[in-house]
């Protein structure tokens, strides 16, 4: 390989599928949009995929760009692809006005290329619907018609940058910022290379204290802000004897959005809650850096939805919206698949 795949139908003769394999490649035409970060070659390095992954690019020949991608990977061992392989995301970005018709012939490729490969099945899990609608409303009609099935459905958080951070919080919120202040607490970006190896400890302990996972090794967080450091950041909610309260990673995932990751606070700071604090911090950081849109994750437990957690995000001002991921048994009719 490279594999060039001209579309057939409509597309035929103005649109062609470039099946790159290897860990990371780049697209050969440029791109008709700014990928999201977990779709660059950037990250797609860091995401320690197994020995098999293809790359998919459509490619408008006319144009002469890139208009949609999709990197997939398995485990040869297996038989079950999925996107991404190891990030909150990944799944297809498309150019905004790419034809649904397009989008579905490119996806057809795509899995005829897969059957080839001897994969079974494939699992896409793309962005939430807060950061484009209009494409994850086409992205989703075009993958329940082709057969994909829904599940989990997951709900996600955000704020708005656009509004204001403390005119939007439930009062017993604003009485809690305001109880931060009078102790005290402050917000703070933290030099990360310095203090990545203590604010992972931190939150380890954090996290085995509330009995939650920490599916992140210090090595995987290392690697991540050595990799790109020009979209990860460190920040902190410091007590008044200078003590962490509260420690968060965040992403940039695009210049536009800012993706609140791996929060920890100490059950000891509970009475405080630090975490509006550092949602008020985020929110101004992502404002004065021209972003719209604080990504606060989903609220899950094994069991569901995490209650508690939802209904902290609502009180703090947030949006919730739908996070799906798509599933299918390739090689199977679509009604099968339904």
């Amino acid at each position: 390989m490279p594999l060039l795949v001209p579309l057939s139908g409509a597309a035929a003769g103005h649109y062609a599928v470039r099946v790159l394999a290897g860990a990371a490649p780049a697209p050969m035409l440029p791109l008709a949009y700014v990928p999201w970060l977990y779709l660059t070659p950037a990250h797609q390095t860091l995401q320690q995929q197994p020995g098999e992954a293809l790359h998919f690019f459509l490619e408008d020949t006319r144009a002469g760009q890139t208009v949609a991608q999709l990197p997939v990977a398995w485990d040869p061992a297996e038989r079950a692809a999925r996107s991404p392989w190891r990030a909150p995301f990944g799944a297809v970005q498309t150019a905004p006005d790419l034809p649904a018709d397009v989008l579905r012939a490119f996806l057809e490729v795509v899995e005829t290329t897969l059957l080839a490969h001897g994969v079974g099945s494939l699992t896409l899990r793309p962005h939430a619907f807060a950061y484009e609608p209009a494409a994850s409303a086409r992205l989703t009609a075009v993958l329940t018609g082709l057969g994909y099935h829904i599940a989990p459905v997951e709900l996600n958080s955000y704020l708005p940058l656009n509004r204001d951070y403390s005119t939007h919080l439930h009062p017993s919120e604003q009485r809690r910022l305001r109880k931060c202040a009078r102790h005290g607490l402050r917000f703070e970006q933290e030099p990360p290379l310095l203090l990545l190896p203590l604010a992972y400890e931190f939150i380890h302990r954090c996290r085995q204290e509330k009995g939650q996972p920490l599916n992140m090794s210090l090595e995987q967080l290392q690697e991540l802000f050595r990799g790109l450091p020009r979209h990860c950041f460190l920040f902190s909610v410091r007590d008044a004897a200078g003590e962490w309260a509260a420690v968060s990673v965040a992403i940039q995932v695009r210049a536009d959005v800012l993706y609140h990751f791996l929060p920890a606070s100490p059950l000891a700071y509970n009475h405080l809650s630090p975490m509006v604090l550092m949602n008020a911090g985020l929110h101004a950081f992502g404002r004065a850096s021209g972003m719209r849109l604080l990504d606060l994750g989903i609220s899950a437990v094994p069991a569901g939805v995490d209650q508690s957690l939802l209904r902290f995000k609502s009180h703090i001002g947030g949006v919730t919206g739908l996070k799906l991921t798509f599933s299918k048994q390739l090689g199977m009719s679509d009604s099968v698949n339904e």
